[in-house]
């Protein structure tokens, strides 16, 4: 399918002149409309100034006055006659999409049409069009000159011409399609849902404060935490888009919104924009603290045993060659000699016996340390591949002597430390856990593929790799435990562990979830 050689894009705001952008510069004839006065004239100026920038920067190729002279605005909608693409920008109103809509069928009958909505179901808007075969998604990414990601959305009419002729746009515009199928939040947004809705769980049970949970998140290659993200994004956005998965969904319970969202709104702080959201924002001033540097690497001279490293996770044979490399003696199994400190990563063989003899510290994902250690005097640490920060716990009957030694050793291997609450999966492992559960869901609700989340979590939410890429990575088994803890310990269908995730690694049918399940 050959790319659209004439595009119309409705909506000249931002995201309009972005996407207007995008089109000029891949050589279509662009036309750009809004029905208020001056605001198509300054969307194009927008976009030309953008082209222009990004051929001084070398980011672009070609001359810029040429490519912004693809151009041109349309004084009315009626001039979007010989487009074969045209993509809505418009306000986030359905009334507003099907009057759109239903004009740009008789102006253009034989053109695509498709909506930039991120938060409207597809198959609701075409129903103001025409033909609804010829409705699309064409979800970009704010701002849409500089994110690589464009998702293509079926509705539940949309035919394989319609979509064809949308990819072939977005690749022009040198933009990565991937295909999702409408849904609440389509396919990245979805994704993303317990990002933030995760931590404001881990913040309302007090497992962490604001700024823990954030360091923990940025630590692991994140480049913000997730109520920093708020706070840019807008409180009373998230929230708002939150009560809307909620409401489409029928009521379920991983989507259900946060009442300290609803608190902050209430409050006034709404992020960024009103100067006081989770956190203060004063001009000139640091909104947080710095994250802690990592320690010097080295064998304290107090240890005068080995380091005993039992379990069959990744997690386990990473911490293996950490302390190898520190210079600790590393054993998996006991030998004879009394190890100064014992790390219980997962669960022991049904045969074995418990490994005594020294303090001890768990891993806290297939439980809290409580449930792990009912009445003992072990730590409880959590981190996942390729560990960033580990996040200790203790419960009343922790040792001192094994909180201590515990937080010595990961000092020892490098790798900064944090105390945190108890819970399954502690801070890191179950925003993760989580937010892999949904992309689970996702793939096996066909709604698209796991290449697709992977590469749209990556250039649509900047993750530091794709989630079930990083699932793999961790082991589909801790992933599935720490679900597993949490439903047990909270009863709630919210930690509920995606059938196809479930059998994956219950009945190892494939080695890896992203290897073998490229296509839903």
């Amino acid at each position: 399918m050959s790319a659209p050689q004439v595009i119309g894009v409705v909506g000249a705001g931002t995201m309009g002149s972005g996407i207007a952008q995008l089109a000029a510069q891949s050589g279509a004839r662009t036309l750009l409309f809004d029905p208020v006065q001056g605001v198509a004239a300054a969307g194009a100026e927008r976009a030309r100034a953008g082209i222009a920038k990004l051929v001084e920067k070398g980011v672009l190729r070609g001359d810029a006055a040429e490519l912004g002279a693809h151009l041109e605005v349309a004084g009315a909608l009626a001039e979007l006659a010989p487009c074969e693409l045209v993509i809505e920008a418009a306000p986030e109103r359905l009334e507003l999409k099907h009057e759109l809509f239903g004009a740009l069928s008789e102006i253009a009958p034989d053109a695509v049409l498709a909506s930039n909505t991120s938060s409207i179901p597809i198959t609701a808007i075409a129903r103001g069009a025409a033909d609804p075969s010829r409705v699309v998604g064409l979800h970009f990414f704010n701002p849409a000159p500089l994110m690589q990601l464009v998702e293509v959305i079926a509705g539940l009419q949309s035919s394989e011409e319609a979509l064809a002729v949308a990819r072939a746009a977005g690749e022009a515009m040198g933009r990565r399609p991937i295909d999702a199928t409408d849904g609440p939040g389509f396919l990245v947004n979805r994704c993303n849902r317990p990002f933030g809705l995760e931590a404001l769980r881990l913040l309302q049970e007090r497992i962490a404060d604001v700024e823990t949970i954030d360091a923990v998140v940025r630590a692991a290659g994140f480049r913000m935490g997730p109520f920093e993200l708020q706070d840019l994004v807008g409180i009373d956005v998230g929230f708002e888009i939150s009560k809307s998965f909620h409401a489409l969904s029928f009521g379920e319970p991983r989507w259900r919104p946060s009442p300290r969202s609803a608190q902050m709104v209430d409050a006034g702080r709404l992020g960024r924009k009103t100067g006081q959201g989770w956190y203060t924002y004063n001009d000139g001033e640091p909104h947080r603290p710095q994250d802690p540097e990592a320690p010097e690497p080295g064998l304290p001279d107090e240890v005068d045993g080995p380091i005993l490293i039992s379990g069959f996770l990744p997690i386990a044979d990473e911490l293996r060659a950490l302390a190898d490399e520190a210079g600790f003696a590393v054993a998996d199994e006991a030998d004879g000699d009394v190890p100064w400190l014992i790390l219980e990563c997962g669960p022991p063989d049904d045969d074995a016996a418990p490994l005594q003899g020294a303090p001890r510290a768990l891993l806290c994902a297939e439980g809290a340390l409580q449930a792990l250690d009912q009445g003992g005097a072990a730590a409880g640490f959590h981190a996942l591949p390729p560990v960033g920060m580990v996040e200790l716990t203790r419960t009343p009957a922790t040792a001192e002597e094994a909180a201590r030694r515990t937080e010595l050793f990961f000092g020892a291997l490098g790798l900064p430390t944090v105390w945190v609450a108890d819970a399954p999966g502690l801070v890191l492992g179950r925003i993760i856990a989580q937010v892999v559960n949904e992309c689970a869901f996702a793939v096996g609700e066909g709604v698209g593929s796991a290449a697709d989340v992977d590469a749209g979590m990556k250039l649509g939410m900047n993750y530091p790799s794709g989630p079930l890429e990083w699932a793999d990575e961790i082991g589909l088994d801790h992933i599935v435990m720490i679900l597993d803890g949490l439903r047990e310990e909270y009863g709630e269908e919210r930690y509920r562990t995606a059938p196809l995730l479930r059998r994956i690694t219950e009945f190892h049918e494939h080695e890896h979830f992203e290897h073998d399940h490229g296509e839903p």
